[in-house]
């Protein structure tokens, strides 16, 4: 197969040890971080870090990525910078420790108590992202860009943070799901894979279509037509970096749906999974 395979393990389970062992029920044999028990890797104390990754050796589970809050949701482009600068030097020493170049960052959501115009949100977006890959350069770290929240969630947007950043730390971590739930159309997530593919370092799972009622919601890879279109696409392309799963279909972290304990959420996890290394068979 063309491509590696991870995922966002804390859709299946909580603990790291549960999530290694849903990986290697798969038979997969790296990460991508984001929450360890309830709480983001970024914003583990040096200890808990530690006794992470001495577990994940021990494992021989490698880490792909972490999952980081930089400019995410809860973060608007009015928030204190110096929590996104602490979090990047933060997370520095450990992705080096783990041999892992990819955090996952967005661009800052405009203020809803005062907003900016667009031009001034782009402006400071771009004026924080810069200065953090500053950092990144010198940390040896790529700032991955998700197309969900913040002036990036569009792919003008983005294209004109690419711009104004100017920066070769800023790339594009591509999530082949966001554009159709976001937009309420599956070409909307081609359109933007299309414009920006150039800018790709890594790519996120998820899959969404239409019901009965018109409404999107997300769905097994196998069953959203745009994702054979991307994979055959980046395959064509000569794409063989990691194909990471977040299927936010038993969980979605941004708005607070977490697993039961019912293993509902593991079994989910598995079949799609399974589902996706079958459709990139099919698609090679």
């Amino acid at each position: 197969m063309p491509f590696q395979f991870t995922g966002f393990a804390d859709e299946a389970e909580k603990s790291l040890s549960d999530q290694v062992s849903v990986l290697k029920e798969v038979g997969w044999n790296a990460i991508e971080l984001r929450l360890i028990d309830g709480k983001n890797v970024c914003d583990l104390t040096d200890e808990e870090w530690r006794k992470a990754w001495e577990y994940l050796q021990g494992e021989n589970i490698s880490v792909v990525g972490f999952g980081g809050q930089i400019g995410n949701w809860a973060r608007s482009v009015d928030t204190d910078f110096q929590i996104d600068e602490d979090e990047l030097l933060r997370v520095a020493p450990r992705m080096r420790e783990c041999g892992c170049i990819f955090l996952r960052i967005m661009s800052y959501p405009n203020s809803t108590g005062s907003p900016l115009e667009p031009a001034e949100w782009r402006h400071e977006a771009a004026r924080r992202i810069r200065a953090l890959a500053e950092i990144a350069e010198g940390e040896g770290i790529i700032l991955g860009h998700e197309n969900c929240s913040g002036y990036g969630g569009t792919r003008e947007g983005f294209l004109q943070l690419v711009e104004e950043v100017d920066h070769s730390s800023f790339k594009l971590i591509f999530d082949t799901g966001n554009n159709t739930l976001h937009e309420k159309s599956g070409e909307a997530t081609w359109d933007y894979y299309e414009a920006c593919r150039d800018e790709i370092v890594h790519v996120h799972i998820k899959a969404a279509i239409a019901g009965e009622d018109g409404e999107y919601s997300t769905c097994f890879v196998d069953e959203d037509p745009i994702q054979a279109r991307i994979l055959g696409d980046l395959q064509t392309r000569g794409y063989d970096g990691w194909l990471s799963i977040e299927p936010h279909l038993a969980a979605a972290i941004h708005a607070g749906q977490d697993i039961d304990d019912s293993g509902h959420a593991r079994k989910v996890w598995v079949d799609y999974a399974s589902r996706l290394e079958q459709l990139v068979a099919a698609t090679s």
